[in-house]
């Protein structure tokens, strides 16, 4: 990448935390090649670190990630696109340490598989979630691994058929979410949970979160590959790219 070109995810550490910024406002922290590739290297980064105990997971602007990116989908390897999320999402899961993510604003789409597949979500109180993927023709499918191991069936179908938004409080109550705060309360409400993952020994964190996520990554590494491809095919089905012109045309 041109040294000149701004990455689209900083990295900053506070203490023992790597910060990691989705910094990509012209499109709403969209998917796209760019972020995804630069978060894919700021989390091997990461990994390496072993002065690290924890990474929080944020946006530099309200939203957090509106999900894939539409003017890209008409023109790129959808299916290359599928797998790079589900390379992010597991390289979070994967990570040796707690990955926490801090919403302060809407989620929709793929970002509702980088919330999933972190450790420890909050989230401010009145932020929506949509998976609005069947509403385009496509499903939730790259981000159904993580989301399948963090939801409650009922709950997945729902959210999953419907594509209806749906609240933080919901987002609590069926696993997706740890901590929902108000807006003054955001900072010590992060605060307090990056404080107490400073006071783990960093050995048992990375024990911990390797029980906590076996089973995860297990699902990444037996359906990863297939989801990537249903996903690609759908997003190159003309009814897809169809419906995805016509919601960046309004």
């Amino acid at each position: 990448m041109d040294a000149d070109v701004a990455p689209l995810v900083r990295r900053d550490d506070e203490d023992r935390v790597a910060v990691l910024t989705l910094d990509s406002p012209a499109n709403r922290n969209a998917l796209s090649r760019r972020l995804l590739a630069d978060l894919r290297d700021r989390l091997a980064e990461v990994a390496q670190d072993e002065s690290v105990h924890a990474v929080l997971l944020r946006s530099s602007h309200r939203v957090f990630c509106a999900g894939a990116d539409l003017k890209e989908a008409a023109t790129v390897d959808m299916t290359e696109q599928a797998r790079a999320i589900v390379d992010v999402q597991r390289r979070i899961a994967a990570l040796p340490v707690p990955v926490v993510a801090r919403l302060d604003g809407p989620v929709r789409a793929g970002g509702i598989g980088l919330v999933a597949s972190a450790d420890v979500v909050v989230c401010r109180d009145d932020v929506g979630f949509a998976l609005t993927e069947v509403r385009l023709g496509l499903a939730a499918a790259t981000i159904s691994i993580p989301l399948r191991y963090r939801l409650t069936p009922r709950s997945a179908a729902d959210w999953f058929l419907t594509g209806r938004v749906f609240t933080a409080a919901e987002a609590r109550a069926q696993g997706l979410v740890t901590h929902v705060a108000d807006e003054a309360g955001m900072d010590a409400t992060v605060g307090a949970v990056l404080d107490d993952l400073r006071a783990g020994a960093r050995q048992g964190l990375t024990a911990a979160k390797q029980i906590l996520n076996a089973d995860l990554l297990a699902s990444f590494e037996r359906d990863g590959e297939a989801m990537a491809r249903m996903s690609g095919e759908l997003f190159h089905s003309d009814l897809a790219q169809e419906r995805m012109a016509a919601a960046l045309r309004r």
